[in-house]
């Protein structure tokens, strides 16, 4: 099932394999939702990649978990990043990264930055399934309390792109479609929505 392994490593908090975590997968994975999910858990300060800083380091060297969301290839302070993680190892801290490519694809020109992230746990989230879609899809909905039936929650899923940005974009458009016309979202209404938006778009594009 996709998201499991990723789900339960970072569920296993603290008791981590080591002090870095890396979630590796494409772009609507959901990796930034799971490592949301962590922050609120565990109080992590979240960094910005292309701006690590002092306060980063601070934190680290204070023994905070950290989360640095969306590291690409290029572009990060190589040796602002070494430091964050040997203040995380130092302090038995945590530190979460997630990125669209696999660590042995970041451009890490600094030897010992290159070891530490070789030896970090590395996990692979793929495309979401069809149950985590529609579980995704279920939340969002109850979150604007709104009812849907899960069979049309099951029709909407199996046609729009396999991502969790997609789900989250198609809830919002159902949603300001049924307020503004007043109408409940069952499946003809969804049916409806979804060849409106077809004739527009030859199809989705999120």
């Amino acid at each position: 099932r996709a998201n499991r392994e990723a789900v339960v490593l970072v569920e296993q908090w603290p008791e981590w394999p080591g002090p870095f975590v890396i979630v590796a997968g494409p772009p609507g994975s959901g990796k930034t939702h799971l490592a949301t999910i962590w922050q609120n858990e565990t109080g992590a300060r979240r960094c910005d990649p292309h701006d690590l800083g002092s306060d980063d380091l601070d934190a680290a060297q204070a023994g905070r978990p950290l989360l640095i969301d969306g590291v690409e290839p290029e572009g990060f302070d190589e040796m602002a990043l070494f430091h964050i993680m040997n203040a995380v190892r130092a302090t038995g801290g945590s530190l979460l990264m997630t990125s669209a490519h696999w660590p042995g694809a970041w451009k890490v020109r600094t030897p010992d930055l290159r070891s530490r992230i070789q030896a970090a746990t590395t996990v692979e989230i793929e495309e979401p399934d069809d149950e985590l879609l529609f579980g995704v899809m279920a939340k969002l909905f109850a979150d604007r309390q709104i009812k849907v039936e899960p069979a049309v929650i099951g029709y909407i899923a199996g046609r729009i792109e396999r991502s969790l940005a997609s789900a989250r974009l198609i809830v919002d458009r159902l949603d300001k479609a049924s307020l503004a016309r007043k109408a409940r979202i069952t499946r003809s209404f969804a049916a409806a929505f979804v060849r409106e938006h077809d004739a527009n778009q030859t199809e989705f594009e999120f």
